[in-house]
């Protein structure tokens, strides 16, 4: 059984890798940011909670994430492991998670500032059937439209310039301290998060050992 945790700032690719290596090993991604989305399209209580918290340019607080990480990883649907992007972020929420699970490994895709703003600025969402583009390097057949349902596409309520200054000193001032808290435990494989999504899934697992990707 494999249980990792990815880092990294927005834009990094932590999801995209994290499905690459889903699909390859049979593990479980599970996203905290995808979960609250989840939760929003569907209009539940916690999602009324994070559209909320949106609204107003903060952050989800710890008290929540947990709450849902806790109720994701209590379904045990995880037979081969894991993968898990989004969290921890802050030194409670990296308490609360070695507590209760082992980590095999943290991989931390590093990428600059600069390029964060590039990639996520340039981010754009279908909100009806939630595909999502980069105008970078997945544009849209057609301009502004979704390739799947035809809808609209919008840029994400916390993608702008403002939202996104916060994030990243939210990073840089809670998430790092977190990275050198698993140092520590010697578990921290540093990957560039720069190059195509091919060569950083094969730094990856040369980094992790194991088998290397094949392209489909």
């Amino acid at each position: 059984m494999r249980k990792y945790v990815i880092m990294g700032v927005q834009g990094s690719g932590k999801g995209t890798q994290s499905q690459m290596l889903r699909d390859d090993l049979d593990l479980v991604h599970i996203s905290v940011g995808d979960i609250f989305r989840w939760h929003v399209r569907n209009h539940t209580k916690i999602g009324a909670q994070v559209r909320r918290i949106m609204a107003a340019g903060d952050l989800v607080g710890d008290d929540l994430v947990e709450d849902v990480v806790r109720r994701r990883l209590d379904d045990h649907d995880w037979n081969f492991g894991f993968i898990i992007d989004g969290f921890p972020r802050n030194g409670r929420q990296a308490e609360f998670f070695m507590e209760s699970y082992d980590i095999d490994a943290v991989i931390h895709l590093q990428l600059t500032d600069e390029e964060v703003r590039r990639r996520v600025l340039s981010r754009r969402l279908c909100p009806n059937c939630g595909m999502d583009y980069n105008l970078i390097a997945d544009r849209p057949e057609e301009e502004g439209r979704c390739d799947i349902c035809g809808h609209e596409l919008v840029t994400r309520a916390d993608d702008t310039p403002e939202a996104l200054e916060a994030r990243l000193r939210d990073y840089h001032e809670k998430t790092r301290p977190v990275l050198e808290l698993f140092r520590r435990k010697e578990v921290v494989h540093d990957v560039d998060g720069r190059p195509p999504l091919e060569e950083v899934q094969q730094a990856i697992r040369k980094t992790l050992g194991l088998p290397a990707y094949r392209t489909r």
